[in-house]
């Protein structure tokens, strides 16, 4: 088997140590994370009810989320004029 040899940062080589198995070899785990499936393989996984019930949370929360932030900006602005 032909290798070659690839320079990576100290924090892509800890990211990639993370996700490596045990007895797993640093080319396996590239090839098994490379392997990856698209999100779009998921389409379906959920019921359209539990699909429609996750939407609507996740909505919610980016709302929340938004609000937030929109009130942290406003009080930043404020602030900042002294």
């Amino acid at each position: 088997m032909a290798t070659k040899t690839i320079t990576v940062t100290t924090d892509a080589y800890e990211a990639l140590r993370a996700m490596k198995a045990v007895r797993e070899s640093f080319s396996e785990t590239i090839l098994r994370v490379a392997k990856r499936k698209p999100l779009s393989t998921f389409y379906g996984a959920l019921e359209p009810k539990t699909g429609a019930a996750l939407e609507k949370t996740i909505t919610e929360m980016r709302k929340r989320r938004n609000a937030a932030h929109y009130q942290r900006q406003k009080y930043l602005r404020t602030a900042l004029k002294g």
